[in-house]
C-alpha cells in the first residue's frame, strides 16, 4: 500500500505538474475503491521531468520488476528516455503516466481536471468523464468492473451541479 499523504506532499512541495489518476482518484470521487498504488499522468516538460526526479528521489525508485542487482540510474534523463514508468519505492508502487489511454497527455487531462481533496491537500484530480473514458479503453476487467459505479457517481455529481 502506498504512503499516499508522503508522496502526495512531495509532488506538490516540489512544485510537480502532475493530475492523479487511477484508483486514487476514483476513490477522490467518493468509491469505496480500494488501491494499492499511486498513478499519475505527469507534464513532460524538461523542468517538470526534473522535479518529478528530486521529489521521488528520497524514496529510491526503482523500475517494478526490475533485477535488483543490476544498477538503476533515477533521474531526469530516465524519465526523459520513456513515458511511463511502474515504479518500486520505500513508499510503496506509484505509476508515471506521460500519457492516458482514451483521454491523452498531460496537457489533456489537466483542462478537464478537478481540484479535489486528497490527505487534504488540493490536487489537480482526473475528471470524471475522462475516468470513465480512460478505464473504457483500458479495457481491462478491474477497469470494466468500477465503470457502473463511476457512471452513477457522475450522475450524482451531476445532480449537485443543477
Amino acid at each position: 500500500m502506498v504512503e499516499l499523504e508522503s508522496a502526495i506532499h512531495a509532488l506538490m512541495e516540489n512544485e510537480v505538474e502532475f493530475v492523479v489518476v487511477g484508483g486514487v482518484a476514483i476513490t477522490a470521487y467518493g468509491s469505496a475503491y480500494i488501491t494499492q498504488d499511486l498513478d499519475f499522468c505527469y507534464s513532460r516538460a524538461s523542468s517538470n521531468l526534473k522535479k518529478i526526479a528530486n521529489a521521488l528521489a528520497p524514496f529510491n525508485p526503482r523500475l517494478r520488476g526490475f533485477p535488483k542487482e543490476l544498477p538503476f540510474v533515477w533521474d531526469e534523463r530516465t524519465l526523459l528516455n520513456g513515458t511511463n514508468f511502474t515504479l518500486d519505492t520505500d513508499i510503496g508502487d506509484i505509476d508515471l503516466l506521460g500519457e492516458v489511454s482514451g483521454v491523452g497527455d498531460y496537457s489533456a487531462l489537466k483542462k478537464s481536471s478537478q481540484k479535489l481533496k486528497i490527505c487534504g491537500i488540493l490536487v489537480d484530480v482526473i475528471s470524471i468523464d475522462d475516468l470513465i473514458n480512460a478505464k473504457r479503453a483500458a479495457g481491462r476487467t478491474k477497469d470494466l468492473l468500477v465503470l457502473p459505479e463511476l457512471e452513477t457517481l457522475r450522475e450524482m455529481l451531476n445532480d449537485e451541479d443543477e
